[in-house]
């Protein structure tokens, strides 16, 4: 059974490492530390490398508009909704904390938006980046547009060990 993984961020050099490029970073570490070949290919609006039954998918399209790759990446290769894992940051969880999940509220994130709108579903998989919650006086968007702090970045490295791991093992499944 093929499987998809989606890695959600916004192209563009200001955003690299922004919050919410978490799941480009995610991304950007599993191929660095598992030694996964990352020969991209241009396709479905994204980048995207075939590794085995998974293919992983990196959205060139802004975040507000990645269903429009998921979707034509799912369709192309006949991937059920349930076997696509979506790795996205999420200001709902503590700065460093992962949650894997079946579907569940968008909890405001416009990528997770546009891919329930064109899948016509929220049955896939989710893995949850914690990246905090902004301080009071300020915007969602400029927080989750911003760039980890120092201490943060520093702390990012095991969080994302971990996230490797457990895609490693849904890759294997």
């Amino acid at each position: 059974m093929p499987k998809l993984i989606v890695f959600l961020g916004n192209p563009g050099i200001q955003y690299r490492q922004t919050r919410h490029n978490a799941g480009w970073i995610a991304c950007d570490h599993l191929l660095k530390t598992r030694h996964i070949t990352d020969t991209w290919q241009t396709k479905f609006h994204a980048l995207y490398t075939k590794q085995g039954n998974t293919i992983l998918l990196k959205p060139q399209t802004f975040m507000n508009v990645s269903g429009v790759s998921v979707q034509e990446a799912a369709k192309f290769y006949n991937i059920q909704n349930k076997d696509i894992l979506v790795v996205h940051d999420d200001i709902e969880l503590p700065f460093g904390t992962t949650k894997i999940q079946l579907g569940g509220g968008m909890g405001g994130h416009n990528g997770l938006r546009s891919i329930k709108q064109n899948l016509g579903t929220d049955q896939f998989m989710r893995l949850r980046i914690g990246v905090g919650r902004p301080p009071a006086v300020m915007q969602v968007a400029d927080y989750v547009l911003g760039r980890f702090s120092p201490l943060e970045e520093k702390q990012l490295e095991s969080t994302l060990d971990s996230i490797s791991e457990s895609i490693v093992q849904y890759m294997s499944t």
